[in-house]
């Protein structure tokens, strides 16, 4: 770990008899330092050098004896090099999901840090390049195309030394590359979020690394485009009739439909996300003969896309959304639920892991192929007009579905949180629509209230 002083003293420069009879004597802290040079106008410039330091108030290296501005530039190394070593860095301990967004910002940056264009390779050939090699750990050690070797070579050549990011022009330049999609259009507000803040955390470890004094963003006077209101739209959501012709068209349409009527069951009846439901187990399913049930949600699998996780699977492994890596949620499930359930385990089994839910291979399910069926069974379950809306047009719409569900059926905010696996901000946010109709009820309990009182 450096450490740094601002005690600095230098002295005049003094002449001996050596072959290099110029030295130049300082102290930081109480280490003395010192440089001899051949002629006294070199020595004078290096003097000059840190004099002019010491009056900008930079800190010093105790070891070197440098000047932190000239530090950073010893230990330079290029962007290219800079920004894999960043992805190295959050690698192992990202999820399959976040290794891609890391590689997605990284590949969206590193074209603008350049020395000049000249050669660049075209937009798409520069993308897949970065985002799909470059920054994709799990391929550093394949053999890689000959094209893309081609292109990564011209980047390793043409890379801007990371120091050059404290020109605040140059940094701005980043920030209007993450703001645009591959096509030259605005990207949208979530996704310029998520880079913007992937290229200032590889800034920070810019920083960390000494490779730069301080980060550029915080003295840039660059606003993101706000945020859309992520408030679910009622005229996307089935209301409890339309749900269960819904499920019926599901399990009525073919072979594979029957398999996945429980599995769109789960996301209607207990809000589950489709992640979740592909990696429910059996053993975390009680389901009474009668009555009301319960699902203990603990595993997520989303699909991320083979190159991206460690086993090679399409299918990413890991715990539940924003929750640490062991934690359950406790879900209770209507009968209509358990109904479902008993009998796709009565009919199907489940998979050698224990998954309630298999293809007819036996593999995990795939969101292709439920989204196949679920096309098909609006087809079947919704009037012309509902089919050509919005209307349950997404198999999710079904957990926004069952979450406004319980809103409106009076359950209180905090537990529709807890069981939807959301913080309550999160639903106040997101269901705020729903919230809102229950004004009436709450000014009638309050009018009452007070004329108690009078």
């Amino acid at each position: 770990m450096t450490e740094w002083s601002y005690t600095v003293k230098i002295w005049a420069i003094r002449k001996r008899d050596y072959r290099k009879p110029y030295q130049l004597r300082w102290k930081v802290g109480i280490r003395p330092h010192s440089e001899s040079f051949l002629t006294l106008g070199l020595a004078e410039s290096r003097r000059a050098q840190l004099i002019t330091a010491t009056r900008e108030g930079e800190p010093f290296d105790v070891d070197s004896g440098l000047p932190k501005s000239m530090v950073v530039k010893e230990r330079d190394i290029s962007w290219y090099d800079h920004a894999r070593n960043y992805i190295a860095m959050k690698w192992d301990h990202s999820p399959a999901s976040t290794r891609r967004t890391l590689a997605e910002a990284m590949a969206t940056v590193t074209p603008v840090f350049v020395k000049d264009t000249k050669g660049m390779p075209d937009a798409r050939a520069v993308r897949r390049a970065l985002y799909s090699w470059a920054f994709n750990k799990n391929l550093w050690n394949e053999e890689t195309p000959a094209d893309v070797a081609k292109v990564l070579e011209w980047f390793k050549r043409k890379s801007l030394p990371t120091s050059a990011l404290s020109d605040l022009l140059l940094a701005r330049a980043a920030l209007n590359a993450v703001s645009l999609k591959l096509d030259g259009t605005t990207a949208a507000a979530g996704t310029i979020s998520r880079k913007r803040a992937i290229f200032y955390n590889s800034l920070e470890y810019a920083v960390e690394a000494e490779l730069l004094a301080d980060n550029p963003l915080i003295r840039i006077k660059w606003k993101a485009p706000e945020q859309v209101v992520e408030e679910v739209d009622p005229e996307c959501l089935p209301n409890p009739e339309q749900a269960a012709k819904l499920l019926a068209a599901v399990r009525d349409q073919s072979p594979r439909g029957r398999r996945l009527v429980a599995f769109f069951g789960c996301i209607y009846y207990a809000a589950a996300r489709p992640a979740e439901v592909i990696g429910l187990r059996r053993r975390d399913c009680e389901l009474p003969r009668r009555g009301w049930g319960l699902l203990r949600l603990r595993e997520t699998r989303p699909r991320s896309g083979a190159a991206w996780t460690d086993s090679g699977e399409a299918h990413d492994k890991r715990g539940l959304k924003h929750r640490p890596r062991r934690a359950v949620r406790h879900v209770p499930i209507p009968p209509e639920l358990v109904a479902l359930l008993r009998w796709h385990l009565t009919a199907y089994g489940t998979a050698p892991d224990g998954r309630v839910f298999q293809t007819m291979r036996g593999g995990l399910v795939q969101d292709t192929g439920y989204g196949e069926v679920w096309a098909e069974a609006r087809s079947r379950a919704l009037t012309p007009g509902e089919f050509e809306s919005i209307l349950a047009k997404r198999p999710y719409d079904l957990r926004h579905a069952a979450v406004s569900t319980w809103l409106s059926s009076g359950v209180e905010p905090q537990l529709v949180a807890e069981r939807a696996g959301h913080s309550v901000a999160v639903l106040f946010r997101v269901y705020a629509k729903f919230l809102k109709d229950g004004d009436e009820a709450a000014n009638a309990k309050i009018s009452a209230r007070l004329r108690q009182a009078g």
